[in-house]
């Protein structure tokens, strides 16, 4: 049970550098122990799968002349940040200037990357609506990039200009190209990704990575009144209250006593606090049949609609959503 749970919320890796690091692997029965080893061995390579893409990535973007912030868990490697320890990846986030985007897409084509979206809308919609372009895949490698130009939607309620994000970035080396956020962004935008974006499949270790980051950034001066202080900046208030919340709820950690009353004054009317509150509860949970109760499919549709209501207006959502449930009832042949 303890393995398909971990496995459902991409703890796997995790869970088994965790029995690694304490000497426990040995005290595993052995049928078990072999997923945990197997993990072991599948973070390995893709730590190297990564170092290597990165570079690729950078090679390729060397005569765009922009830099390239590593966003999520490609950023949590490049700065060995704790939550690098155990994390499997799908693909590498990184975030560009806007006006960029068209030099980048085309170096990253002509590398190798390209987009894989054949429907019109689906192009449209990330055009033009979404943070981000297409995904794109390697044709050789088949690793995926998204390029993303902020970290939410221009449509979105809690809208993030990108210009922002990229007067603080932070320089991995002395190569002047590659970049993180700076760690209260690196915060927010784990959180506001985690709570917005409706992805709760794997919301257990995004939270566990946000608390991580805290407790790493805590050690740096006056990190929580920077924190607060951009959350209040760029709006994302909200998001940030229910990341204290459950890290607190779930992991007994979380912000310094004399910072606690500010911590309340990012909480959403007392309604909408409950009610999340106990949406969240279930949805959090590994996707993993011991987890469910009754109620936890209705929690995870009611976020999944919310995650939508958040990203785009209501003009906007109704026929998106629409359009979604018809395409997965009558799915285009190809």
């Amino acid at each position: 049970m303890l393995l398909g749970q971990a496995r459902q919320a991409r703890l796997l890796g995790r869970l088994a550098q965790h029995h690694a690091a304490h000497g426990w692997l040995s005290e595993v029965p052995a049928k078990p122990r072999q997923y945990l080893e197997g993990a072991l061995r599948l973070v390995d390579r893709q730590h190297h799968e990564v170092q290597w893409e990165v570079h690729c990535i950078r090679r390729a973007l060397k005569q765009v002349g922009t830099p390239i912030v590593m966003l999520k868990g490609a950023a949590y490697f490049v700065a060995g940040l704790p939550p690098r320890h155990g994390r499997l990846f799908s693909d590498i986030d990184i975030m560009v200037k806007r006006e960029r985007l068209p030099e980048v897409e085309g170096a990253l084509f002509r590398a190798g990357w390209i987009g894989e979206e054949r429907d019109a809308y689906n192009e449209r919609y990330y055009r033009e609506w979404m943070h981000e372009i297409p995904p794109l895949r390697h044709v050789q490698r088949g690793t995926v990039i998204d390029v993303h130009h902020t970290i939410t939607p221009p449509t979105s309620r809690f809208k993030v200009d990108g210009a922002k994000l990229l007067e603080r970035i932070e320089a991995i080396d002395d190569a002047g190209d590659l970049f993180v956020l700076a760690p209260e962004d690196m915060v927010l935008h784990s959180a506001v990704h985690l709570f917005q974006e409706g992805e709760f499949d794997h919301g257990l270790r995004d939270l566990l990575d946000l608390k991580d980051l805290l407790e790493h950034f805590s050690l740096q001066t006056e990190f929580w009144l920077r924190l607060f202080d951009r959350a209040h900046e760029l709006g994302l208030q909200i998001p940030l209250f229910h990341a204290l919340f459950h890290i607190r709820r779930l992991f007994g950690v979380m912000a310094p006593a004399e910072w606690m009353g500010r911590v309340g004054r990012l909480s959403p009317p007392a309604p909408a606090r409950i009610m999340m509150a106990w949406l969240l509860g279930l949805a959090l949970r590994p996707d993993h049949p011991s987890c469910d109760t009754r109620w936890t499919d209705l929690a995870r549709w009611l976020l999944f609609v919310r995650s939508h209501a958040l990203r785009m207006p209501l003009h906007q959502v109704v026929p998106h959503l629409a359009r979604k449930a018809w395409m997965r009832r009558f799915p285009v042949q190809t």
